[in-house]
């Protein structure tokens, strides 16, 4: 009997010391000494956000000149996470704007601490950061004058087309202007707002761009049924955060936000305020269903480029 209490009595204690060192042990965790850009938000008491200011409907500006989107969101979805965990409501958010050209290397040096737009997740863009879990999926095509005769890629022969400068849609344009011998005239513009101008006004014939950012730019034009989106996705792609590399801290954390916002309907709401309602300033809608390959990356979080 002495000897059942005995070792009933070092299951208990085993227990207790168990229970013990487990709470040590999540405090520990919870309490570990902060490192790369959660350090450097919390000792300087702002975070740093990259935002662009013509990315209809991703992130661009409202009449008072502050951007807004459906990127805009979730990098405030971000925000929101960063002040918890840091303990800092009053956390104070600088919002810096960025183009194609030089959003990486504001990020490398600094300048901004991530950034949420309209990012490709690629395989050379991830030799110089890190992208979280992907916000978005798009194809790459082409929109041109619905009377220009222009329906797919090899209609561009001979004609002039405007991509947006650092972008993947101008690497794979000259890819197959060489490869194809199309003898087009390319023009690359700083933004999506000058290349729409340049298409506009007939400079060139035909535009490519995201999908989705085709839509956008078609819908706050005056006579949005003068254009179409036609021809063969040329991509797909996959928009993502992306921090500094290897800032396991700040991804892992975005990843979470991310994750938790697709599964559980709220990224799908977010879509459906900035892709199929009207939108500011003009109310203006896009009409642009989610596509199936979207409704694939809610149901399953990832990191990974498009395939």
């Amino acid at each position: 009997m002495g000897k059942t209490f005995e070792i009933k009595g070092r299951a208990v204690l085993l227990g207790v010391t168990a229970a013990l060192a487990f709470g040590t042990g999540a405090a520990s965790a919870a309490d570990a000494p902060l490192t790369g850009t959660l350090k450097k938000i919390k000792d300087d008491g702002v975070v740093v956000v990259g935002y662009r200011d013509a990315s209809i409907p991703f992130s661009y500006y409202d009449v008072n000149q502050k951007p807004i989107g459906y990127s805009m969101e979730i990098t405030s979805l971000v925000i929101e996470q960063i002040k918890k965990q840091l303990n800092m409501p009053n956390l104070q958010v600088r919002q810096i704007p960025i183009t194609s050209q030089n959003r990486i290397s504001l990020l490398q040096n600094g300048t901004i601490d991530f950034e949420c737009t309209t990012t490709t997740n690629n395989e050379s863009r991830a030799q110089q950061v890190d992208f979280t879990n992907s916000i978005f999926e798009v194809s790459t095509r082409l929109m041109t004058k619905k009377d220009s005769g222009i329906k797919d890629f090899p209609d561009l022969k001979g004609k002039t087309v405007v991509v947006g400068a650092g972008t993947t849609s101008e690497k794979i344009l000259r890819s197959m202007n060489a490869e194809k011998n199309l003898d087009m005239n390319i023009i690359s513009a700083k933004d999506h707002s000058e290349s729409f101008l340049t298409l506009s006004t007939g400079r060139a014939k035909a535009m490519m761009m995201d999908d989705a950012l085709l839509a956008g730019e078609r819908a706050k034009t005056k006579n949005p049924d003068d254009y179409i989106i036609t021809g063969t996705p040329q991509s797909y792609e996959a928009y993502g955060c992306m921090v500094r590399k290897n800032d396991a801290g700040l991804k892992n954390l975005m990843n979470e936000v991310i994750a938790k916002a697709e599964t559980s309907g709220e990224a799908t709401k977010i879509y459906n305020k900035w892709f199929m309602s009207p939108i500011p300033p003009k109310g203006l809608n896009l009409q642009f269903p989610m596509s199936d390959a979207m409704k694939k990356l809610f149901a399953n979080p990832s990191d990974k480029p498009a395939s």
